[in-house]
């Protein structure tokens, strides 16, 4: 087994331009490293420092490791500067991830906003490797603009999945966009979704989580039925340093996919 204090060099296949401040790199670590999805890795950037990120590729594919990632500050700055053949270091995988057990038999809603959308496409990819075990699985994705929509090349492919919905909107249109315009919380009016046999899964910045959250309750959605995927202040990924608590729970450790129904009685919940 790893040693989960030491990174594992690992080269840069490949760089892959998403939106103007979203990339993807495509890793390709000297021997396969399993995760769940839902579950994150530290990136390190030798001499520069490290940060938890989630894959956003196929845990049922090792053979490389796909993450996508938001340019927001120094490290990101230095990412997105990454080049094919470049080496970084890999540590995890941390956190526990999605319950897809609990998962199996059930209508998934997944809500994403923005670089939200990079780890719910593993737990997508997850769905799909076995679609027969889920009824419904609905996808609803916003962002700014029509520019900040990540990995607009596979809505199409998505959407011809047997019992597989797709729909985006932006904040923001232009004028040659054709699609919604308005806030992601307004694809959720009307889902489809059977809230007898459902949960609901979302990821985004914390202000979009907590008004999706509120949007959910609204429709009809129980805090037990809302998994929440939240990485804000992790740093170590093993609950040592303390920074990413919510009540008694850390998001490294108990994470970063937090059950609602676990955390709605802490004041802290969305920040």
């Amino acid at each position: 087994m790893d040693n989960l204090y030491q990174p594992i060099e690992t080269q840069v296949l490949d760089i892959i331009t998403e939106t103007p401040t979203i990339k993807t790199l495509v890793l390709k670590p000297p021997h396969p490293i399993p995760f769940r999805s839902g579950q994150f890795m530290q990136l390190t950037l030798f001499g520069i420092g490290e940060a938890p990120f989630t894959p956003s590729s196929s845990p049922h594919e090792l053979d490389t490791m796909e993450i996508t990632i938001l340019k927001a500050g120094h490290l990101t700055e230095v990412v997105h500067d990454l080049k094919p053949g470049d080496r970084v270091g890999l540590r995890g995988p941390f956190g526990k991830g999605y319950p897809m057990k609990k998962f199996e038999g059930k209508e998934i809603l997944v809500v994403g906003g923005g670089v939200g959308l990079a780890p719910l496409r593993a737990l997508l990819y997850a769905l799909f490797h076995d679609l027969n075990k889920y009824p419904k699985i609905s996808i609803k994705y916003g962002a700014r603009n029509p520019s900040e929509l990540s990995f607009r090349q596979q809505y199409e492919e998505w959407q011809k999945l047997k019992n597989v919905d797709f729909e985006c909107t932006v904040d923001r249109g232009h004028a040659q966009w054709e699609g919604k315009v308005g806030l992601v919380t307004e694809l959720l009016e009307n889902t489809g979704i059977d809230l007898t046999n459902a949960y609901a899964v979302s990821c985004g910045p914390e202000i979009m989580l907590k008004f999706v959250t509120l949007k959910l309750l609204s429709v009809g959605f129980k805090p037990e039925q809302i998994y929440l995927s939240m990485n804000r202040k992790m740093s170590c990924g093993m609950g040592l340093c303390g920074r990413c608590n919510i009540g008694p729970y850390y998001l490294c450790k108990d994470g970063p996919d937090m059950n609602y129904a676990k955390i709605q009685v802490y004041p802290d919940v969305f920040g």
